[in-house]
């Protein structure tokens, strides 16, 4: 039977340095992608929250009461993954990307599209990072908020199909 050696040598704790050191670069890489997402959440809620409330003209309540409601998911989103980047050791970011300016309902209608488009392809690439990582959890959760978003590019993509000034 062969007896084991330990090895406390300089070279094993310089291999385990370089593990940990990898490990953070990680996940601050994975922290900074999810400060990204959630400065596009903010960004979602300050655009439905300001084009509700500058929409004109014969669809306006319809499109009021669409942008009003989704602002409660945007908000969830923003608070699970603030408290997933403290979590993590991160901060989370207070910033949002900018808002485009619209102030007809179609434009309005194109930017919340785009933002739409734009948070499912940020969260895609989030979701590999977070399987890479192996944090099943986040993973699951982050796919949750795409099956939200996809639901919120759908219904404004069946708006868009009908608008007659298209």
């Amino acid at each position: 039977m062969a007896t084991q050696t330990r090895n406390d040598g300089p070279a094993a704790r310089r291999s385990d340095e370089g593990d940990r050191y990898a490990k953070t670069a990680d996940q601050q890489g994975l922290i900074d992608g999810l400060n990204h997402d959630l400065a596009g959440e903010y960004q979602a809620i300050v655009m439905y929250t300001t084009y509700s409330a500058m929409l004109t003209g014969p669809y306006r309540r319809e499109l009021h009461a669409l942008f009003q409601s989704e602002i409660p998911d945007e908000q969830r989103h923003a608070q699970f993954l603030a408290e997933k980047i403290a979590s993590l050791g991160g901060e989370p970011t207070t910033v949002p990307r900018p808002v485009p300016h619209a102030d007809q309902p179609l434009a309005m209608l194109e930017q919340a599209l785009r933002a739409e488009k734009q948070a499912i392809a940020d969260y895609s690439t989030r979701i590999g990072h977070a399987e890479a990582s192996g944090d099943i959890g986040l993973k699951v959760n982050l796919e949750n908020q795409v099956a939200d978003e996809t639901r919120h590019k759908e219904e404004i993509e069946r708006i868009l199909a009908g608008w007659t000034n298209h």
